[in-house]
């Protein structure tokens, strides 16, 4: 069986509940949804097997995966995450919540797009919801989201430090008058790692 990789690279969770944490980052190619803030080269990639994905991972001393994308959902299946786990790696996802997840997977992120009631039907609980904001964008209120442990909000980074900044404060500024959400920034971005 073969999953459609753009890369593999190692390096630190850069946002949410793991942030800090050495990862093991599997991009799948592909998504079924086209976001306009989307940051993320997914297309491309190369057809690799079990095999290819071992000789690249086990080089690395961390035992988390991340699996994201694009939307891995689209390529994952339990057969390929038993592999893994049975290789003794825990498994994280970053997902748009469009598909049903896996229970296998070890640490689940939703970031719904588009209908995040859609999200919630296909997984009602999720480790962590995280929603990438824009200044001015409407926040969905709790009870249409999936159930998590956590919830945070992630200012959009762009081009311009001043739309940044205008990104981050308001999230701020909801965060302060919503304290049910907490503040996620890429710190990856932030110190430039990979």
């Amino acid at each position: 069986m073969n999953l459609n990789v753009k890369e593999i690279f190692y390096s630190l969770q850069g946002e949410g509940g793991r942030q800090g944490e050495a990862s093991i980052f599997i991009r799948l190619t592909g998504c079924n949804l086209k976001c306009k803030f989307c940051d993320t080269d997914f297309d491309g990639g190369r057809d690799m097997n079990f095999g290819q994905i071992m000789a690249v991972i086990k080089q690395f001393s961390c035992k988390w995966i991340v699996w994201t994308g694009g939307e891995p959902s689209l390529q994952l299946t339990d057969e390929i995450l038993l592999f893994f786990k049975k290789q003794g790696y825990l498994q994280a996802i970053e997902s748009n919540g469009h598909k049903k997840l896996s229970d296998l997977l070890d640490y689940t992120v939703v970031s719904p797009k588009g209908n995040p009631a859609y999200a919630k039907e296909q997984n009602p609980e999720v480790d962590e919801v995280r929603l990438p904001v824009k200044k001015g964008m409407a926040i969905p209120p709790l009870d249409i989201l999936p159930a998590a442990k956590y919830y945070f909000l992630s200012p959009i980074f762009t081009t311009g430090m001043q739309s940044t900044n205008a990104n981050l404060y308001y999230c701020v500024k909801y965060i302060k008058l919503h304290p049910e959400w907490r503040l996620s920034v890429q710190l990856h971005k932030l110190i430039g790692i990979d």
